[in-house]
């Protein structure tokens, strides 16, 4: 019975330490992408954050993340970095979300999103925020 008791141990503490592993390399390999959407995009994630909910963004789209972002208007932006284009007409790149961002009317005059007043850093930001939806 001791032996069985020592082996449950060991089970239970190798169980223990793997899922500590892989909790630390999931954390390094988030933070690892968090550091290249702020380099490719220019923009700061908390601060996209705000700035969704700053332009009423919730009030048309569905956004992970964000409370009370439960809009049928627009698209569900869930998963929206993976995407291969954007408004169905533009490639998804960082440069393309932040033009699409802040100039809706530019890439599609048809489109129901409206022209809102999103400075270049703001687009940035909600690029950044949009971008770590993957």
């Amino acid at each position: 019975m001791r032996n069985k008791n020592k082996i449950m141990k060991i089970i239970k503490l190798t169980f223990v330490c793997a899922a500590f592993a892989l909790f630390a390399v999931v954390s390094a390999c988030n933070r690892d992408y968090e550091n290249s959407v702020r380099q490719i995009t220019g923009g700061d994630i908390a601060r996209g954050r705000d700035a969704i909910h700053t332009h009423g963004c919730a009030t048309c789209h569905t956004i992970p993340g964000i409370r009370g972002a439960d809009g049928l208007v627009g698209p569900p932006l869930e998963r929206i970095a993976n995407r291969v284009f954007l408004a169905g007409r533009i490639k998804n790149t960082p440069e393309n979300m932040i033009h699409w961002v802040r100039f809706p009317k530019q890439v599609d005059p048809e489109t129901a999103m409206p022209q809102m007043e999103i400075s270049e850093q703001e687009g940035r930001d909600i690029t950044a925020y949009l971008y770590m939806l993957r």
